[in-house]
């Protein structure tokens, strides 16, 4: 008695297909998403300058590309979802994160140097 088992033609190896190939037929979910939409608000830190005598806003280029703001707009400063604060944006070339702004009102509020905040456009109404 031998404990042999013929090879049945349905127990001979299948070609083995490649997984990534069959992934690379599927879009990422980004492009299943359509068009990109543009980031609204930023949350970044503040940095008080007592040397501005008006309410700005300084903006780093690269944060004000990304929330769609120009020198000139109106930006919407706010801390914690219940203080606000609204400035007008100067865009200024530097790479750091934080935005520099007038304490004035922020300081009345509560809103301590190097808080984070959050940062939109302010739409005209």
């Amino acid at each position: 008695m031998s404990l042999e088992r013929p090879e049945a033609p349905e127990h001979q190896e299948k070609a083995k297909v490649d997984l990534s190939k069959l992934l690379a037929i599927i879009p990422p979910a980004t492009e299943l998403k359509g068009e990109k939409k543009a980031i609204r608000e930023k949350r970044v830190r503040i940095r008080f300058d007592r040397s501005l005598d008006k309410p700005i806003a300084r903006i780093p280029v690269h944060v004000a590309n990304d929330i769609g703001v120009k020198s000139g707009d109106l930006v919407e400063i706010v801390v914690a979802g219940k203080r606000k604060a609204i400035l007008t944006a100067e865009v200024v070339e530097s790479r750091e994160t934080s935005i520099t702004v007038y304490p004035a009102d922020l300081e009345k509020q509560g809103v301590a140097d190097n808080s984070i905040v959050t940062i939109r456009r302010k739409e005209p109404q």
